[in-house]
C-alpha cells in the first residue's frame, strides 16, 4: 500500500504504484507517475507529466519536472522520465523538455547529490555520480558510469563519454571522451581515467578486460600526448593498435564531436 502524509497534495490525475511513500508537504502534479517502492521526502515537488521509476529515493526540497527555463518554451506537453533505483538528494532540480512530446531523461542507478541541476533536454545514462552543485545546461548528454566533481558546470550540447570523470569546479565547454580524466577551467583531458574505470568494474555491465585497458592506455598516449593533430592521431591509433570495440568506441566519439575535444598540452586545444 502507498503511505502518503496527510499534508501532502496528490493530484487525482497522478498514479502511484504499490509501496510509494510521500512525505509532509510534498506535491505530486497531474499525470505524474511514481513507480513501486519509491520514497519521496518532505517538501518535494513532482510536477506534471513526470515519470519516476521503482525504488527511487528523493530527498527534501527536490523539484522534478519543473517547466523548461528555455525562453522558447510556451507550456507544451513535455516530460521528465527517470528510471529505477535513483537517489536524488536535497534540492535537486530537473526541468522537462522545451519541445512538445520531448523528454529530459535520467537512466537507472544514478546518484545526484545536493543542488544538482539538470536543465531541459538533458540525457543521463546509468550508474553516474554527480557531486554537489553540478549544473548541466540544456541538451547535455552524459553516458554510463560518468563521475562529475562538485560545482562542475557543463555548457549546452556538451557530451561526456562513458566512464569519464571531470574534476570539481571544472568548466566544461567541449566534449569529454569516454574513459578520460578531465579537469580545469576550461576542462582539458589529463589522462586515462584509471581510478574511475577501476571503481566501475564492480558492475558486470562496466567491466573491461586487462587487454582492453592496455589498448586504451596506448590509444590515449597517441591521441593526447603525441603532439599530432587529433584527426591524424585517430588514424594513427587505427593503424597501430589492434581492433578493439572500446577503442573504436572512443575513436568514433571523437570523430562525431561537434564541440571539439580539449587537451591539456599547452600548445593544443583542437577541435576534432
Amino acid at each position: 500500500m502507498t503511505n502518503i502524509h496527510p499534508t501532502a497534495i496528490i493530484s487525482p490525475k497522478a498514479t502511484l504504484d504499490e509501496g510509494v511513500r510521500v512525505g509532509p508537504y510534498s506535491l505530486v502534479g497531474d499525470y505524474a507517475h511514481i513507480g513501486r517502492g519509491t520514497e519521496i521526502g518532505p517538501h518535494v515537488q513532482i510536477d506534471k507529466w513526470t515519470t519516476i521509476g521503482e525504488d527511487c529515493r528523493i530527498f527534501f526540497g527536490a523539484t522534478i519536472g519543473n517547466p523548461s527555463k528555455d525562453l522558447k518554451y510556451k507550456g507544451e506537453r513535455s516530460y521528465v522520465k527517470i528510471g529505477d533505483r535513483n537517489t536524488l538528494r536535497e534540492y535537486v532540480s530537473i526541468s522537462r523538455s522545451t519541445f512538445e512530446e520531448g523528454a529530459t531523461i535520467v537512466g537507472d542507478n544514478n546518484l545526484l547529490m545536493n543542488w544538482v541541476n539538470l536543465a531541459h533536454d538533458t540525457v543521463v545514462g546509468n550508474r553516474t555520480i554527480m557531486a554537489n552543485f553540478v549544473s548541466l545546461a540544456g541538451h547535455v548528454e552524459i553516458e554510463d558510469d560518468v563521475r562529475l566533481g562538485a560545482h562542475a558546470a557543463l555548457h549546452q550540447y556538451v557530451r561526456v563519454g562513458k566512464m569519464a570523470m571531470a574534476g570539481g569546479f571544472s568548466k566544461i565547454v567541449q566534449d569529454i571522451p569516454p574513459f578520460a580524466l578531465s579537469a580545469g577551467q576550461p576542462a582539458r583531458v589529463r589522462s586515462l581515467n584509471r581510478i574511475g574505470i577501476h571503481t566501475s568494474q564492480i558492475n558486470p555491465l562496466s567491466q573491461l578486460s586487462p587487454e582492453t585497458l592496455a589498448l586504451l592506455k596506448r590509444a590515449f598516449r597517441i591521441l593526447f600526448r603525441s603532439g599530432i593533430p587529433l584527426r591524424h592521431a585517430v588514424t594513427k591509433v587505427r593503424e597501430e593498435i589492434a581492433a578493439n570495440p572500446e577503442v573504436e568506441y572512443l575513436l568514433r566519439f571523437i570523430e562525431s564531436s561537434k564541440r571539439g575535444i580539449g587537451f591539456s598540452h599547452p600548445h593544443r586545444s583542437l577541435v576534432g
